[in-house]
């Protein structure tokens, strides 16, 4: 086997260590051991945010054409961005308990869904729907404590927006503000990770500094869609 094979299939290998991830915090999860799981959900996202850019160096996809590394991303990052938090919701009782069982098949059931869309990342990088970001959701709803009717709210909002086809920006391959996005993003990954390590309670000054970042993405998400249906409108025929 050649150098270039041996590159390749360790770049997959690396992708596949998400799913060991997965299973470690799933087992922190069922002890109770939150702050564990949310560092072990991070780190998956810095797989997952790094895999991409280096399978295209190692050029996975010539090298090994059969092998899928877009459906063992997809199956690690369900378990990651959905199947894991939504345990953590539960185990944390960050629900409303007589509703918990219902309410969090919401979730599973869209996010099963979006992730099994053809277009589910767009051919200029953007997520069609809301991208099932649920390791975030978990996280601020666990550390800002709301009401459980308030997170059940939540919860359901953002699985009906699974299906709702705005377009959510691909913070690391963005055609508009990259650098300025990856900066803040840098910026709030910082605060995420100071955040668990100051769980159960972290300094609210950094909670809602963190804020900053999802909600610029949100904002220039919504502001690049009103941009597109604009244009799009103005270009139609009569």
């Amino acid at each position: 086997m050649s150098a270039r094979l041996i590159v390749a299939w360790l770049v997959h290998l690396y992708s596949a260590l998400g799913a060991v991830i997965a299973f470690i915090a799933i087992l922190f999860v069922e002890q109770l051991q939150f702050r564990e799981a949310f560092f072990l959900l991070t780190l998956a996202v810095a797989i997952d945010a790094s895999d991409g850019t280096l399978a295209r160096a190692a050029r996975v996809k010539e090298l090994l054409p059969n092998f899928d590394g877009d459906r063992l991303e997809d199956i690690i990052d369900y378990f990651n961005y959905v199947v894991v938090p939504c345990l953590l919701l539960i185990r944390a009782n960050l629900l409303p308990p007589q509703d918990a069982l219902w309410l969090i098949a919401f979730p599973l059931v869209a996010s099963a869904y979006g992730f099994c869309q053809k277009q589910a990342k767009t051919a200029d990088h953007f997520f069609l729907g809301f991208p099932s970001y649920w390791n975030v959701v978990a996280l601020y709803l666990y550390v800002l404590r709301a009401p459980l009717w308030v997170n059940a709210f939540f919860i359901l909002a953002l699985s009906i927006l699974v299906f709702v086809p705005i377009r959510y920006i691909y913070p690391s391959r963005s055609p508009y503000l990259r650098s300025w996005t990856n900066t803040l993003g840098i910026l709030w990954g910082i605060a995420i990770v100071a955040m668990i390590y100051w769980l159960p309670e972290p300094p609210r000054e950094i909670v809602f500094a963190s804020l900053i970042f999802p909600i610029y993405y949100v904002w220039l998400s919504l502001w690049l869609e009103l941009r597109r249906v604009r244009l799009k409108d103005i270009q139609r025929p009569g």
